[in-house]
């Protein structure tokens, strides 16, 4: 949907479409590697990242321990999501940056991976705008100089860049930048997936990602604005946190993946007020601090990363050996939420699938209802109109254990050939704690 419309930038699918293609070429694309590969990838990078991290932090043991142990980034780090690649580089980049106190000569090569991710990721602008302002504050150079000899040239040069990339995929002349914008903030079109309270991150969101990280920060920030004369690094970095969170209130969609981002900052933060602290701390504090630190993210982080939400996942390797065995006369109806499982990266045989889709109002149609909800409204209805009784029925139909009350008259043809984990706690009254497959009887 996003690609289609040109909302989305081609630049980072085009990464996994090389590692693809380079799978293809050595005869390697089997089902194992095109999951796993693009995993390695992101992993790589933020490892990456963590070491970049560690060298900022000015290689503080606090440091790697705060951002080794936060169950966050553990979560999200291996993720090909753009938000686990926006992090990475924003924190490459925060490294590179020309930190007052911690770097002897004026570098601006962070320039480069800024404008790259600005164009890759636009709302990574809203973080990396006071960034740049406080640069064009401390730096030796005339701000002038800097915005018209280094800042508009690096930007406009990965513009037109991405533009040409983006319009060869496209299929004609596209600015992603400009239609993320529109589509996103000037037509609000992103709340169509939800909507949210303004203070949704900052009584929810940002605690649930901190976790014990939380306390230790706050106690972080008031030292740092009680001694603000003596803490310029940390007091920009705040005003940047307060900024993005600020920013990302007053846009009605909200996601916890949002605020990764600024995690890194928050984390730096946080390990200079740990490392201070630990130089005259008991060592029986030590332990106990750094015990509550280990126990609290690794609780989080092995649930909600191994156990909560694994049935979408844990289905595709049995849902391919189905295809595999036959997959002239095999296909499969994904009755859930969109966006539930992934698809023919994870199947890797070209049988006939159809999924509830989700696509926003992009034509601006009147009384416009998207096809999951009218599906989730009516299941029956739905059903019965694209399924009427004399046509043929696919031969697989995935569900949540909680939608099979709601399409008995369907179901009463099949017979339920698997039974899959997925949650102890469903989040939605559309998930459900199994994924079931259901076989057509012949």
């Amino acid at each position: 949907m996003g690609m289609g419309k040109g909302i989305r930038s081609y630049v980072h699918p085009l990464i996994f479409s090389l590692l693809y293609k380079f799978l293809a070429i050595f005869d390697l694309d089997t089902p194992s590697l095109l999951i796993t590969l693009p995993r390695i990838f992101q992993a790589a990078l933020s490892a990456y990242a963590d070491v970049c991290f560690y060298e900022w932090c000015g290689l503080r043991k606090w440091a790697i321990f705060a951002s080794g142990c936060s169950w966050f980034l553990f979560y999200m780090g291996s993720r090909t999501l753009i938000n686990s690649f926006e992090t990475a580089i924003s924190t490459i980049a925060l490294s590179m940056f020309p930190w007052p106190g911690k770097v002897t000569e004026e570098k601006l090569d962070f320039l480069w991976l800024v404008g790259f991710i600005c164009i890759v990721r636009p709302t990574s602008a809203i973080m990396w705008f006071p960034l740049c302002l406080y640069h064009l504050m401390i730096t030796k150079h005339s701000w002038s100089f800097l915005i018209f000899t280094k800042y508009m040239p690096t930007g406009i040069l990965i513009l037109m860049m991405s533009i040409i990339i983006d319009s060869l995929a496209h299929g004609s002349f596209v600015i992603s930048f400009y239609e993320f914008l529109k589509f996103n903030v000037l037509q609000d079109g992103a709340s169509f997936y939800g909507a949210l309270p303004w203070y949704w991150y900052m009584s929810f969101g940002l605690p649930a990602v901190l976790g014990v990280h939380l306390m230790p920060f706050i106690l972080a920030t008031l030292v740092i604005l009680k001694h603000r004369k003596i803490h310029q690094n940390e007091l920009a970095m705040l005003g940047t946190i307060v900024f993005t969170v600020a920013v990302l209130s007053f846009l009605p969609h909200k996601e916890f993946r949002f605020l990764l981002p600024i995690l890194p900052l928050i984390l730096y933060v946080t390990s200079r007020f740990l490392s201070v602290w630990s130089r005259k701390a008991r060592e029986l504090h030590l332990w106990l601090v750094a015990g509550i630190f280990l126990i609290g993210n690794i609780v989080p982080a092995y649930y909600l990363g191994m156990v909560h939400q694994r049935g979408t996942l844990d289905v595709m390797p049995h849902l391919r050996e189905i295809a595999e065995r036959d997959h002239v006369n095999t296909s499969f109806l994904f009755l859930m939420p969109c966006h539930s499982t992934p698809m023919y990266s994870h199947l890797h045989v070209n049988v006939s699938t159809r999924f509830l889709t989700c696509n926003p109002n992009l034509n601006n149609s009147e009384n416009y209802v998207d096809e999951v909800t009218l599906f989730y409204n009516d299941p029956n209805s739905w059903l019965r109109h694209n399924y009427p009784p004399n046509g043929t029925l696919p031969s697989h139909i995935i569900t949540f254990d909680s939608l099979v009350p709601s399409i008995m008259d369907i179901l009463s043809r099949y017979k339920t050939v698997l039974t899959i984990f997925h949650t102890d706690v469903p989040i939605t009254s559309r998930s459900g704690k199994n994924v079931l497959v259901h076989e057509l009887l012949f």
